[in-house]
């Protein structure tokens, strides 16, 4: 295990490349799944867990770690799958998403993959509307499972999408009905919180499931007007996507002159290494955590229409 951490000390190299690692894990059966070492703060075996009233069914305890108390999510249970059931010989992924810290538990934890988003593809069509998978990889002849962790934990706790009322009551966007705001993010729940947050403004909105469609998508809107920031106000773009990630998306956007003076808002739920530094590097106007609708949405209210 401790190899598997020493690896993750590592992962800033992989900033900015269009390249991540991968964490393999299984569940309750063969088949593997990956989350990025990006999102990973520790692996540790299962400690003992605390019940308590009232939790999710999906959360089978809490547990108390260096100081913390973290809830403990049976990642087989949350998608759709049968309990861990021997706790003694299970593993617990601490990971950090949307700035709070929670613990995965699962069967057995493997090792890290260094792959790059090229490869990893969306989900296979057909899968439908309950998939629990962002992207799907091969290695070795293997096909390895992301799951949405993002819909996972909405599902346990719901996130509030809604503006508070002083900041609805006085947002005010220009230009709204001449241009559009768009969306990438390969999680159809993260998609549709944007999406529902920005709803107040009046906005139209337009989605790309990943960084590869957004770019093509964001091509062709430039050749229908000669000029993107003609009909797009804003690009609010995750990090983490199947093709293509987000700071390859906006280093593509700064280097292509018919797109490269549309703002961008990388909007994420990594943190921690992701740094001003990083959005300087490749070109963002802004960088938000998932999920703060006001902070969002007065982020689009100061690029919109300001070309």
């Amino acid at each position: 295990m401790s190899e598997i951490m020493n690896s993750v000390n590592q992962r800033t190299q992989l900033v900015g490349e269009n390249r991540l690692e991968l964490l393999l894990f299984k569940l309750n059966s063969r088949q593997r799944f990956g989350i990025n070492v990006f999102k990973v703060r520790e692996v540790l075996q299962c400690p003992p867990l605390t019940s308590m009233p009232k939790l999710n069914d999906f959360v089978r305890g809490i547990a108390h770690i260096r100081g913390q108390t973290i809830s403990v999510i049976d990642m087989s249970l949350a998608t759709g799958g049968k309990r861990i059931e021997d706790l003694k010989t299970s593993f617990v992924i601490i990971a950090e998403y949307n700035g709070s810290v929670q613990g995965f538990l699962v069967g057995s934890v493997e090792r890290i993959i260094n792959t790059n988003w090229q490869s990893i593809m969306p989900p296979p069509k057909g899968s439908g509307k309950a998939s629990y998978l962002t992207a799907v990889t091969e290695i070795e002849d293997e096909l390895i499972e992301i799951l949405d962790v993002e819909k996972i934990l909405n599902e346990i706790s719901p996130v509030n999408t809604d503006l508070s009322d002083e900041l609805a009551g006085n947002l005010r966007v220009d230009n709204k009905e001449e241009k559009i705001i768009f969306i990438a993010d390969d999680s159809s729940v993260a998609r549709n919180q944007v999406k529902k947050a920005l709803s107040a403004l009046g906005l139209n909105i337009e989605l790309a499931k990943n960084g590869l469609e957004a770019l093509q998508r964001l091509k062709e809107i430039a050749a229908e007007t000669g000029k993107v920031t003609d009909k797009v106000g804003v690009l609010i773009s995750d990090i983490e996507m199947p093709e293509m990630d987000g700071y390859t998306l906006t280093a593509e956007i700064r280097n292509t002159p018919e797109l490269k003076d549309l703002h961008v808002i990388l909007h994420t739920s990594l943190s921690g290494v992701f740094n001003q530094a990083m959005v300087e590097k490749v070109g963002a106007d802004d960088f938000i955590a998932k999920f703060h609708p006001d902070e969002l949405a007065t982020s689009v209210q100061k690029w919109f229409g300001n070309d």
